[in-house]
Formats: structure tokens, sequence, C-alpha cells
């Protein structure tokens, strides 16, 4: 049995991607590709969930080394908290400004075709 390199958590489930940036095993613009390629083990199985919820005892893989989860609520480092209050924080702006709609579209669109028609050739 081989031995596997400890990866401490403070937070339980990470995201895969997440794990990967904060740990250093590849950079951070390269988790997301790198999952989506099929270059992550995660349990002897290749992963290509960017966003797959990791636990202790998990085995993540790549490029032939093997690290195993550990929780450890109490080493919680800086820039750990700082990338997972980010990543959480850019997912819930980007939700939000999808779902709202513009209320001058909504106004116009509620009136008929003739009536927007004679309002712009008015209002010149």
């Amino acid at each position: 049995m081989s031995e596997h390199s400890i990866i401490d958590i403070c937070v339980e489930p990470i995201e895969l991607y997440k794990l990967l940036k904060i740990s250093n095993i590849v950079g951070g613009g390269e988790a997301k590709t790198m999952i989506s390629e099929g270059n992550i083990l995660v349990n002897n199985k290749v992963e290509v969930q960017k966003r797959k919820k990791i636990r202790k005892g998990d085995i993540i893989g790549y490029k032939g080394e093997t690290f195993e989860v550990a929780y450890n609520p109490s080493k919680k480092s800086a820039e750990f908290i700082s990338t997972v209050v980010s990543a959480t924080k850019n997912s819930k702006h980007k939700k939000r400004a999808k779902s709202k709609a513009p209320v001058n579209s909504l106004e116009s669109a509620k009136k008929p075709s003739a009536e927007r028609s004679k309002s712009k050739s008015t209002s010149v």
C-alpha cells in the first residue's frame, strides 16, 4: 500500500477545484481545466465534476501522486479562508446578476406594438 500525503481542510465538504487550488496541487487557473480534462482522480476514479464535494478520507490523485484529505477545523489559514469566501461571493454575485431583468423591457413588452411605435414617433 502506498503512502499518501495529507491535505488538511478546515471546511467540510469542500469543492474539488477549491481543494486543488488551496493545496497547490495545481495552479489557480489550471484546477478547473485539469478536472474537466479527466486528469484528477477521486478515490481511484476519474472525476470531471469541478464542484464535486470532497470530504475527509477521500483520496485525490494527480500525476501519479496521491493525497488523502483530513479534516482539521482548527487549521484555518488566511489564504484558505479568503479563497473560500471570495469564491462563494463570486458565485452568488453571478447568480443574482443573471436573474435581474431590466424594468424598461418589461414595460415595453406589455404594450402592443402599435402603441410602442406611436409613443416613439410622438416623443420626437
